[in-house]
């Protein structure tokens, strides 16, 4: 015997309340879940707070605030610093969690930033560098987040070429008559270690250009322009090239004097928000 149109509709009506009623107490205990993770985590009972964070996304799976929970609670069992099995297996457990977030919200500014820590805190350096380059070449994030990407690249590899020419076997420093301090520098006697500055400082270059023609006003990346150029000239001099150490040190002299502009700015609108946060007397 067919069922009318009428009991059916009943039928359906009854399933679709069932069904959304069911739901709605599933996401009150998965918010329960949720705040006891909270509790938890605040008492430094990480683990936990995880178990708590896993049973609210099992009970409410379209959660977007659960999936951060497992990954901040698992970040937070992490040891910074120790290098035993278990707690590398760890920080790999939470940059997994992490990219689950990053495969549903990929401009999702925490995950990023959280797995980079992670991969840098490991040691995983060439994965750390892929990670931040693909964040550079991303098309689909705005420039400044990009630009912000280059500079990390370009602090990398200054960082390369200043831990060379720093070395106390490559400078020398002389105090003058008036008590001031010169230092010049002097080629490695490794030739290897010479040009591994010199590739440094020219993919620094290039990613600090990036980065201006992306955000024009980056503080950080005129600063780094300005860093990388000293570590050019100091190269130039190593090699005995005197007329492009000069023609360097005026680029950097440039660089320098829009870095001060920047930052003057920076410190200007910080005055005036922190004017406009105040209220009057």
């Amino acid at each position: 015997m067919k069922l009318s149109h009428t009991r059916i509709a009943i039928v359906l009506a009854i399933l679709v309340v069932t069904t959304s009623g069911c739901g709605l107490v599933n996401r009150v205990r998965a918010k329960n879940e949720l705040n006891e993770a909270a509790r938890a985590y605040r008492e430094g009972n990480f683990a936990e707070a995880e178990q708590y964070s896993r049973r609210a996304l099992a009970l409410d799976p379209e959660s977007k605030t659960a999936p951060a929970f497992i990954a901040r609670t698992i970040h937070a069992q992490y040891r910074p610093g120790v290098q035993a099995p278990e707690n590398i297996a760890k920080a790999n457990e939470a940059i997994a969690a992490y990219q689950q977030i990053l495969a549903k919200d990929p401009k999702n500014d925490e995950a990023y930033k959280a797995i980079a820590y992670l991969l840098g805190a490991i040691k995983e350096d060439e994965k750390l560098k892929q990670w931040i380059t693909a964040r550079a070449n991303d098309g689909n994030l705005d420039g400044p987040k990009r630009a912000e990407a280059y500079v990390v690249l370009a602090s990398k590899n200054w960082d390369c070429s200043f831990k060379i020419t720093e070395l106390p076997a490559n400078k020398t420093t002389t105090i003058t008559g008036g008590n001031r301090a010169v230092v010049s520098y002097k080629k490695p006697a490794s030739q290897k270690e010479f040009e591994t500055a010199q590739m440094c400082v020219k993919a620094g270059l290039a990613d600090v250009e990036n980065a201006i023609k992306l955000d024009p006003n980056s503080e950080a990346a005129w600063s780094y322009k300005t860093n990388l150029l000293l570590e050019a000239s100091k190269l130039a001099e190593m090699d005995g090239r005197t007329d492009q150490k000069a023609e360097l040190d005026k680029q950097r002299e440039a660089a320098q004097k829009r870095t001060n502009e920047l930052a003057a700015e920076a410190q200007k609108k910080k005055e005036e928000e922190a004017a406009k946060a105040t209220p009057a007397k």
